[in-house]
């Protein structure tokens, strides 16, 4: 008659309530000594509820999402015809004459005495040198069998290596940060309840109960657990970031890129979610292949404007399908702020006028932008954290001066760089925008010509418009917006004069520059557009 056998959650040390993050097992199922039955998570670790006895799955009493505790029911088990259950006796074969005293043996109770035992690392297939990513005990600490011992990492999951015995912590033999590989020890365990004469322990968390066997025959080894089916997550996990499938160090990896793992597929064993699988998310969404970076930024509704009235639907160019995600990604990701200010060119334009019979006898045009692109350089020399880029909790301040510039062409904008702007007098900016613009006009642009940027420069002067927020053209932190001259009076103490007044909107990453410095950058840029012979210097 098969005996019925309750599976219950072990001792989780403090923690109550742990989220069931997968169920591996359903009623009907033949499961072995030692099957993962469910999948638990705390704050600090995954860990997989074993079965105690062989059997078929009667009852699975938990599901996925919900939460259990130490004593928890997880399934009811219909034990095996002819295993072995907790508590119950033994079975004993009818001895012969020859073999009583080896039947005597095997069911008088064996002498228990405290003993050591060393837990080592199981088998992890084909990884070695695993990452040990956290020590979840210490020496002196009371063990049972299962309690979590470490967590290690491969490329592609967490695990834990849980004691397979029940004892105090002796010894604990490896770090966080460090390297361990099977048979690796972790923790030395003192008090351990067993035979004197006891063969080395199993990796498996929960031993076998034996039956009869003859004097000095090694125990079987438990059977290994069935193979498990990967679980796939839906590509959005509605249930959010607590409850997905995910170790520590990923949610750690996730939290500092603001990623929610609710939305995350994850690619590793029964659908976890690897650090991969985040950064690939992070790079999708950077190049366009996801629409809304969380639920905090909501889907913009889709309407069909036919039924209003008549409409034409075109596609969108190359250009708009390659730049609207990366504009859309750094005015998400990135805090904006526009600093407006305005530059007195006058004196410039006077020299402008004067520089023309000698530009054209150079083979150059003198446009106002070459003046601007010079005084950008000085500006950024003055205050180098414009020219820098954000690399996680560093700042990566560049020694090169590479200028962007916006260009209008048939196809869209394309930003062509100058590269070594510093480099280059007035004539030489003058060349090198003439001659990007027109390539970038002709499509003739080389991909490496519009990389590399450390600022840029929007100018629209040639439109018109008094001022704009331009977007900055991440990973650089600040972007100039240029607007068309305007002449107004100004006052200069006594009287109000006629001044061309240049309009700047210089819009920078707020995480890196402070408004105080915008403010100063902008004027200082302003004193040396309305100065021509410093943007001069350099020509014959």
């Amino acid at each position: 008659m098969s005996q019925t056998i309750e599976v219950r959650v072990p001792d989780l040390g403090n923690f109550t309530e742990v989220g069931v993050i997968d169920v591996l097992v359903k009623a009907g199922d033949t499961v072995a000594i030692d099957t993962p039955l469910i999948t638990l998570e705390t704050e600090k670790a995954t860990m997989d509820v074993p079965s105690t006895a062989a059997g078929v799955i009667a009852k699975v009493h938990v599901q996925k999402g919900g939460k259990v505790s130490a004593g928890s029911l997880v399934v009811t088990l219909l034990a095996a015809k002819g295993t072995a259950t907790p508590g119950a006796s033994p079975a004993i074969a009818p001895a012969s004459a020859g073999t009583a005293a080896a039947a005597a043996a095997a069911v008088a109770p064996a002498a228990v005495t405290p003993r050591s035992v060393d837990v080592l690392v199981p088998d992890m297939g084909n990884f070695t040198e695993v990452g040990v990513i956290d020590v979840l005990v210490k020496v002196g600490d009371k063990v049972e069998v299962d309690t979590p011992l470490a967590t290690l990492e491969t490329e592609k999951a967490t695990m834990d290596v849980p004691s397979t015995a029940a004892g105090t912590v002796e010894a604990v033999h490896v770090q966080k940060g460090g390297k361990v590989s099977a048979g690796s020890r972790v923790v030395t365990l003192s008090g351990v309840a067993g035979p004197a004469q006891a063969a080395a322990p199993s990796t498996s968390s929960v031993a076998a109960p034996a039956t009869a066997a003859a004097p000095r025959a090694a125990p079987p080894a438990a059977p290994p657990p069935p193979a498990r089916a990967a679980a796939t997550l839906p590509p959005v996990n509605e249930t959010g970031f607590g409850t997905a499938h995910a170790g520590p160090s990923v949610r750690k990896l996730a939290r500092e890129l603001g990623v929610d793992l609710g939305r995350v597929k994850g690619s590793g064993q029964r659908g976890r979610i690897t650090h991969e699988d985040v950064k690939a998310w992070v790079k999708a969404m950077l190049s366009g292949g996801l629409q809304a970076a969380g639920p905090a930024l909501p889907q913009v509704p889709r309407v069909d404007f036919a039924k209003f009235g008549p409409v034409e639907v075109r596609p969108l160019g190359r250009i708009q399908k390659i730049s609207g995600p990366r504009l859309h990604a750094a005015w998400v990701n990135v805090p904006h702020v526009t600093q407006y200010d305005e530059a007195d060119i006058t004196a410039l334009e006077a020299e402008r006028a004067k520089l023309k019979d000698k530009a054209a006898a150079a083979g150059v045009k003198i446009t106002p932008l070459a003046f601007i692109v010079r005084a950008c350089v000085l500006a950024l020399k003055e205050y180098p954290v414009f020219n820098a880029s954000l690399d996680g909790e560093n700042m990566v301040l560049k020694k090169y001066f590479h200028v962007g510039f916006a260009a209008d062409t048939p196809n869209g904008l394309l930003v062509p760089v100058i590269r070594n702007a510093d480099q280059l007098d007035l004539f030489g900016i003058a060349h090198a925008l003439g001659d990007l613009s027109e390539r970038a006009r002709k499509g003739t642009l080389k991909g490496g010509e519009m990389q590399g940027g450390s600022f840029t420069i929007s100018s629209l002067g040639g439109i018109g418009g008094t001022a704009f927020t331009p977007i900055i053209n991440a990973p650089e932190v600040a972007i100039l917006g240029v607007s068309r001259t305007q002449v107004k009076p100004v006052w200069d103490g006594q009287e109000f004069k006629a001044r061309q007044m240049l309009p700047l909107s210089l819009s920078y990453d707020h995480r890196l520059i402070d408004g105080a410095m915008g403010a100063r950058f902008a004027v200082y840029l302003s004193k040396v557009l309305a100065d021509p012979d410093a943007l001069l210097a350099g020509l014959p």
